[in-house]
């Protein structure tokens, strides 16, 4: 279950639908763009380095903020994609 905290950061979605797993990729991109610290601690003790390192190292174009994607990149040690961001 996504606590309620978490719900700023997926503004545009109804938590309760959401799964976990299946969503997984929506919900870390969100939280890693918009999360405060208490919801990337959430994201970190609910994913694992490999799923979440996974989903940065294959972006989803349009949806990353560029100072997020360079931060966690680096931080996650993956490689960059070159990709169209939205405007920061």
């Amino acid at each position: 279950m996504i606590p309620e905290y978490i719900k700023p950061y997926l503004w545009s979605y109804d938590i309760t639908k959401l799964d976990i797993q299946g969503d997984q990729e929506l919900i870390i991109t969100q939280i890693l763009n918009f999360g405060s610290k208490k919801a990337i601690d959430w994201l970190l003790k609910t994913y694992t380095q490999k799923e979440i390192s996974e989903v940065v190292s294959h972006p989803r174009r349009g949806v990353w903020n560029k100072k997020s994607y360079n931060f966690w990149t680096t931080i996650l040690d993956v490689p960059k994609q070159q990709l169209n961001f939205w405007p920061v």
